[in-house]
Protein backbone atom coordinates (compact mmCIF):
# COMPACT_ATOMS: atom_id res chain seq x y z
CA UNK A 1 0.00 0.00 0.00
CA UNK A 2 0.99 3.45 -0.46
CA UNK A 3 -0.40 6.28 0.72
CA UNK A 4 -0.20 9.97 -1.56
CA UNK A 5 -0.50 13.22 -0.98
CA UNK A 6 -1.38 14.90 -4.09
CA UNK A 7 -1.16 19.25 -4.25
CA UNK A 8 -0.59 22.13 -6.26
CA UNK A 9 -2.09 25.65 -6.02
CA UNK A 10 -5.16 26.97 -7.47
CA UNK A 11 -5.21 26.67 -11.33
CA UNK A 12 -2.46 24.20 -11.32
CA UNK A 13 -4.17 20.98 -12.92
CA UNK A 14 -3.88 18.61 -9.93
CA UNK A 15 -7.44 17.69 -10.23
CA UNK A 16 -6.49 17.08 -13.58
CA UNK A 17 -4.18 14.98 -12.76
CA UNK A 18 -5.96 13.14 -10.18
CA UNK A 19 -8.38 12.11 -12.75
CA UNK A 20 -5.61 10.49 -14.72
CA UNK A 21 -4.45 8.67 -11.97
CA UNK A 22 -8.21 7.41 -10.73
CA UNK A 23 -8.28 6.00 -14.15
CA UNK A 24 -5.15 3.85 -13.89
CA UNK A 25 -6.65 2.32 -10.77
CA UNK A 26 -5.59 4.93 -8.14
CA UNK A 27 -8.05 5.17 -5.21
CA UNK A 28 -8.66 8.48 -5.18
CA UNK A 29 -10.47 10.98 -2.82
CA UNK A 30 -10.55 14.37 -2.39
CA UNK A 31 -10.50 17.16 0.65
CA UNK A 32 -13.09 19.83 -1.36
CA UNK A 33 -15.27 17.17 -1.89
CA UNK A 34 -14.95 15.64 1.79
CA UNK A 35 -14.67 19.68 3.32
CA UNK A 36 -18.76 20.25 1.40
CA UNK A 37 -20.00 17.29 2.93
CA UNK A 38 -18.62 17.41 6.75
CA UNK A 39 -20.58 21.33 6.06
CA UNK A 40 -23.80 19.97 5.37
CA UNK A 41 -26.44 20.98 8.28
CA UNK A 42 -26.50 18.36 10.47
CA UNK A 43 -22.83 17.78 10.82
CA UNK A 44 -20.32 19.00 13.99
CA UNK A 45 -18.38 21.27 11.27
CA UNK A 46 -21.69 23.07 10.09
CA UNK A 47 -22.39 23.74 13.87
CA UNK A 48 -18.98 24.94 15.22
CA UNK A 49 -18.88 26.87 11.67
CA UNK A 50 -22.39 28.73 12.31
CA UNK A 51 -21.63 29.35 15.92
CA UNK A 52 -18.17 30.68 15.64
CA UNK A 53 -18.98 33.36 12.88
CA UNK A 54 -22.52 33.45 13.55
CA UNK A 55 -26.04 33.74 11.81
CA UNK A 56 -24.83 35.64 8.64
CA UNK A 57 -23.06 32.30 7.53
CA UNK A 58 -26.43 30.05 7.58
CA UNK A 59 -28.76 31.20 4.79
CA UNK A 60 -32.74 30.84 4.50
CA UNK A 61 -32.47 27.03 3.47
CA UNK A 62 -30.62 26.22 6.74
CA UNK A 63 -27.14 25.00 4.55
CA UNK A 64 -24.43 27.24 5.00
CA UNK A 65 -24.35 30.30 2.54
CA UNK A 66 -20.27 30.08 1.37
CA UNK A 67 -20.62 33.31 -0.48
CA UNK A 68 -21.00 34.47 3.04
CA UNK A 69 -18.49 32.32 4.23
CA UNK A 70 -15.89 32.53 1.83
CA UNK A 71 -16.03 36.95 2.36
CA UNK A 72 -15.38 36.49 5.81
CA UNK A 73 -12.62 34.25 5.52
CA UNK A 74 -10.84 35.08 2.73
CA UNK A 75 -11.53 38.97 2.94
CA UNK A 76 -12.34 39.73 6.57
CA UNK A 77 -9.12 37.84 8.01
CA UNK A 78 -10.59 34.31 9.29
CA UNK A 79 -9.74 32.24 7.08
CA UNK A 80 -7.22 30.20 10.19
CA UNK A 81 -10.47 30.21 12.03
CA UNK A 82 -12.21 28.46 9.29
CA UNK A 83 -9.77 26.01 8.86
CA UNK A 84 -8.96 25.50 12.32
CA UNK A 85 -12.86 24.24 12.35
CA UNK A 86 -12.48 22.28 9.14
CA UNK A 87 -8.91 21.32 8.68
CA UNK A 88 -9.20 18.45 11.94
CA UNK A 89 -12.56 17.01 10.87
CA UNK A 90 -11.07 16.57 6.48
CA UNK A 91 -8.26 14.74 7.90
CA UNK A 92 -9.72 12.31 10.04
CA UNK A 93 -11.96 11.54 7.91
CA UNK A 94 -9.43 11.39 5.17
CA UNK A 95 -7.97 8.67 7.46
CA UNK A 96 -10.96 6.91 7.64
CA UNK A 97 -11.28 6.35 3.92
CA UNK A 98 -7.64 5.25 3.48
CA UNK A 99 -7.76 2.71 6.52
CA UNK A 100 -11.05 1.87 4.43
CA UNK A 101 -9.07 1.52 1.03
CA UNK A 102 -6.08 -0.50 2.88
CA UNK A 103 -8.48 -3.04 4.31
CA UNK A 104 -10.52 -3.97 1.27
CA UNK A 105 -7.28 -3.92 -0.78
CA UNK A 106 -3.63 -3.90 0.64
CA UNK A 107 -1.84 -3.50 -2.51
CA UNK A 108 -3.68 -0.10 -3.43
CA UNK A 109 -2.31 3.54 -4.15
CA UNK A 110 -4.73 5.92 -1.98
CA UNK A 111 -4.29 9.39 -3.45
CA UNK A 112 -5.83 12.16 -1.51
CA UNK A 113 -5.98 15.41 -3.56
CA UNK A 114 -6.18 18.20 -1.58
CA UNK A 115 -4.52 22.49 -2.66
CA UNK A 116 -3.39 22.46 1.17
CA UNK A 117 -0.84 19.64 2.52
CA UNK A 118 1.81 22.02 3.40
CA UNK A 119 -0.46 24.70 4.78
CA UNK A 120 -2.58 22.88 6.87
CA UNK A 121 1.24 21.52 8.41
CA UNK A 122 2.11 25.41 8.63
CA UNK A 123 -1.35 26.97 9.96
CA UNK A 124 -0.96 23.78 12.54
CA UNK A 125 2.25 25.14 13.93
CA UNK A 126 1.85 28.80 13.98
CA UNK A 127 -1.11 27.50 16.63
CA UNK A 128 1.32 26.17 18.47
CA UNK A 129 1.28 22.57 17.70
CA UNK A 130 4.07 20.50 17.64
CA UNK A 131 2.87 17.01 16.90
CA UNK A 132 0.20 14.80 15.14
CA UNK A 133 -1.01 14.84 11.84
CA UNK A 134 -1.69 18.04 11.70
CA UNK A 135 1.66 19.30 12.26
CA UNK A 136 3.62 17.13 10.21
CA UNK A 137 1.98 15.66 6.76
CA UNK A 138 4.74 12.97 6.77
CA UNK A 139 2.93 11.11 9.33
CA UNK A 140 -0.02 10.98 6.52
CA UNK A 141 1.92 10.15 3.32
CA UNK A 142 3.86 8.08 2.31
CA UNK A 143 4.98 10.53 -0.86
CA UNK A 144 3.71 14.13 -1.82
CA UNK A 145 3.30 15.04 -5.59
CA UNK A 146 3.16 18.56 -6.34
CA UNK A 147 1.97 19.75 -9.70
CA UNK A 148 3.14 23.26 -10.87
CA UNK A 149 2.43 26.11 -13.73
CA UNK A 150 3.44 29.50 -13.21
CA UNK A 151 1.44 31.86 -11.26
CA UNK A 152 0.21 33.77 -14.52
CA UNK A 153 -0.86 30.80 -15.94
CA UNK A 154 -2.96 29.66 -12.42
CA UNK A 155 -4.58 32.66 -12.48
CA UNK A 156 -5.74 32.37 -16.23
CA UNK A 157 -6.80 28.87 -15.36
CA UNK A 158 -9.04 30.07 -12.55
CA UNK A 159 -10.62 32.84 -14.01
CA UNK A 160 -11.92 31.04 -17.61
CA UNK A 161 -12.99 28.19 -15.06
CA UNK A 162 -15.03 31.12 -13.00
CA UNK A 163 -16.08 32.61 -16.10
CA UNK A 164 -18.24 30.02 -17.14
CA UNK A 165 -19.76 29.71 -13.91
CA UNK A 166 -20.60 33.00 -14.62
CA UNK A 167 -18.32 35.25 -12.23
CA UNK A 168 -16.99 38.47 -13.38
CA UNK A 169 -13.47 38.06 -15.39
CA UNK A 170 -12.04 40.78 -13.34
CA UNK A 171 -13.83 39.70 -10.01
CA UNK A 172 -12.35 36.29 -10.75
CA UNK A 173 -9.08 37.32 -11.33
CA UNK A 174 -8.68 39.49 -8.38
CA UNK A 175 -10.14 36.81 -6.40
CA UNK A 176 -7.63 34.04 -7.78
CA UNK A 177 -4.76 36.42 -6.74
CA UNK A 178 -5.87 36.98 -2.96
CA UNK A 179 -6.60 32.79 -2.88
CA UNK A 180 -2.85 32.10 -4.79
CA UNK A 181 -1.11 34.82 -1.97
CA UNK A 182 -2.42 32.59 1.27
CA UNK A 183 -0.71 29.51 -0.05
CA UNK A 184 2.79 28.37 -0.40
CA UNK A 185 4.90 29.35 -3.14
CA UNK A 186 5.59 26.58 -5.60
CA UNK A 187 9.14 26.53 -5.06
CA UNK A 188 9.19 25.63 -1.24
CA UNK A 189 6.60 23.38 -1.99
CA UNK A 190 8.49 21.17 -4.86
CA UNK A 191 12.10 21.65 -2.67
CA UNK A 192 10.06 18.91 0.05
CA UNK A 193 7.81 17.17 -2.31
CA UNK A 194 8.90 13.43 -3.69
CA UNK A 195 7.47 14.24 -7.37
CA UNK A 196 7.16 17.37 -9.02
CA UNK A 197 4.17 17.35 -12.05
CA UNK A 198 5.18 20.55 -14.37
CA UNK A 199 2.02 21.42 -16.28
CA UNK A 200 2.77 24.27 -18.54
CA UNK A 201 2.51 22.08 -21.40
CA UNK A 202 -0.27 20.21 -23.59
CA UNK A 203 -2.78 17.78 -21.93
CA UNK A 204 -1.37 14.83 -23.85
CA UNK A 205 2.25 15.62 -22.58
CA UNK A 206 0.73 16.12 -19.06
CA UNK A 207 -1.23 12.58 -19.34
CA UNK A 208 2.17 10.81 -20.45
CA UNK A 209 4.14 12.06 -17.20
CA UNK A 210 1.06 10.86 -15.22
CA UNK A 211 1.38 7.66 -16.45
CA UNK A 212 5.38 7.34 -16.06
CA UNK A 213 4.06 8.41 -11.93
CA UNK A 214 1.70 5.87 -12.05
CA UNK A 215 4.36 3.02 -12.66
CA UNK A 216 6.78 4.45 -10.24
CA UNK A 217 3.81 4.59 -7.42
CA UNK A 218 2.66 1.37 -7.98
CA UNK A 219 6.68 0.30 -7.89
CA UNK A 220 6.78 1.96 -4.44
CA UNK A 221 3.39 0.28 -2.85
CA UNK A 222 4.91 -2.96 -4.23
CA UNK A 223 8.30 -2.27 -2.07
CA UNK A 224 6.09 -1.00 0.67
CA UNK A 225 4.28 -4.57 0.63
CA UNK A 226 7.25 -5.98 0.65
CA UNK A 227 9.13 -4.84 3.39
CA UNK A 228 5.72 -4.76 5.73
CA UNK A 229 5.92 -8.81 4.88
CA UNK A 230 9.89 -9.01 6.22
CA UNK A 231 8.93 -7.79 9.41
Amino acid sequence: MLRVGLTGGLGSGKSTVASYLRALGAEVIEADELGRQLMEPGQPVFAEIARVFGPEVVGADGRLNRGRLAELAFKGGRLPELNAIVHPAVIAAQQRWMAGVFARNPAAVAVVESALIFEVERDARLRGEQEGVLADWRRRFDRVVVVTAPDPLKIARYVAKASTAGMERQTAGADARARLALQIPDAEKTARADYVLDNTGEIGELRSKVEELWERLQAESNKFRQSESVK
